[in-house]
């Protein structure tokens, strides 16, 4: 794909395509975007059922210890051709990663049973160490944190292809979590050429995110931004942890899952202050590579299925379109109303963290 993430150079993902439009029974379909218009109008109409995709979210306020949690869905049937360009590090000034506490873990392939430890929580991040006190201390940096599964043949694509799938399903969190320019608060182009134009509620809710942010429009649900002139960030690595799935969809689709936990030490942008702190971010962005003989699409372009954002230390009901976290002098006395999380804790599924949090205020993190 060119710099703007346009157009595929695989000339393999070309082929395929051309096969399959050549083979297609019928016109192919348009992109659904009705589903978050029912979702929409499920919230408002007391008394009816719940759907899963119907989440809204939480009311948060700020507390002692932050945590954010939203979702956003949105649905098409597109396919996805990312764009390879991998940005593993990101821009800061002074500071290295983990610090050296311990050796690395390996790569996530399925949900641990139980948090990490607690043990080195007491030990405060430094410029010179930002993960230290942290279990991210021992995580991946960047993309090397998220975890690929063997490719297999799957729905309408070969092995090759599945292969390539994942492999840039992993370029998009890189596009849309660790690229330097869009971590200093830079318009996420690159991954939003990735999604399909046809899938215009999705491009509706983007237009308006970056336009006038909102609890209902707020584009840190899928993307990393800070406001520079705020916050700096420390160093040249973000640390990761998390995976990558995938099983057949709808109309023979491989549908990818990727739930992910990003940690960000940050400074005072101003001044000369030393004191570290650290967002996290935890999505699941859930993305759909569709046969183009059934679907209609735009090359180079996914459909994204569902999102879903869980945050600490990144801004309580401000939605200003960039994580605002805040420092020891900053922080409100007392607690929030909302149940306690453990940010680094992975055991639970987002599902289980989004029931838990339900319609309480700003819960309290019970570590950074």
């Amino acid at each position: 794909m060119g710099e703007d993430g346009a157009s595929i150079p695989d000339e393999e993902w070309e082929r395929f395509l051309r096969e399959a439009e050549a083979g297609a029974q019928g016109a192919p379909e348009e992109p659904s975007a009705r589903a978050r218009m029912v979702a929409r109008r499920l919230r408002e109409e007391p008394g009816r059922p719940e759907g899963w995709r119907t989440h809204q979210p939480a009311r948060r306020r700020r507390g002692k210890g932050w945590y954010a949690i939203g979702l956003l869905v949105a649905v098409g049937l597109l396919v996805v051709a990312l764009d390879p360009g991998r940005a593993v590090g990101w821009f800061g000034g002074g500071g290295g990663g983990g610090g050296g506490e311990s050796a690395p873990l390996a790569a996530e392939s399925q949900r641990p049973d139980q948090p990490p430890a607690t043990e080195a929580a007491a030990q405060l991040p430094t410029v010179e160490q930002p993960f230290r006190g942290s279990p991210a201390a021992r995580w991946g940096d960047g993309t090397a944190g998220i975890g690929l599964p063997a490719a297999r043949a799957t729905g309408w694509m070969s092995e090759e292809q599945v292969a390539q799938a994942l492999d840039r399903t992993r370029d998009f969190l890189a596009a849309s979590s660790l690229d330097p320019g869009v971590l200093r608060g830079e318009r996420p182009r690159k991954a939003i050429a990735l999604i399909n134009p046809h899938q215009q509620d999705v491009q509706d809710y983007l237009a308006t995110a970056f336009r006038a942010p909102s609890r209902e429009n707020d584009p840190r649900l899928l993307f990393s931004r800070f406001e520079k002139s705020k916050v700096r960030l420390v160093g040249n690595v973000v640390k990761t942890r998390g995976r990558i799935t995938y099983r057949e969809g709808k109309r023979g689709a491989v549908e990818v899952t990727t739930d992910v936990t990003y940690v960000y030490p940050v400074v005072r942008a101003a001044g000369k202050s030393d004191e570290v702190a650290r967002t996290i971010a935890r999505r699941e962005v859930v993305m759909s590579w569709d046969d183009p003989a059934k679907v209609v699409i735009e090359p180079g372009t996914f459909s994204l299925v569902s999102y879903k954002a869980d945050t600490t230390n990144g801004g309580c009901d401000a939605f200003t379109g960039y994580f605002t976290p805040e420092f020891n002098a900053e922080r409100a006395t007392g607690s929030g109303d909302g149940p306690e999380v453990d940010p680094y804790d992975r055991s639970k599924s987002m599902d289980s963290r989004m029931r838990e949090a339900g319609e309480a205020g700003c819960g309290t993190a019970t570590r950074s």
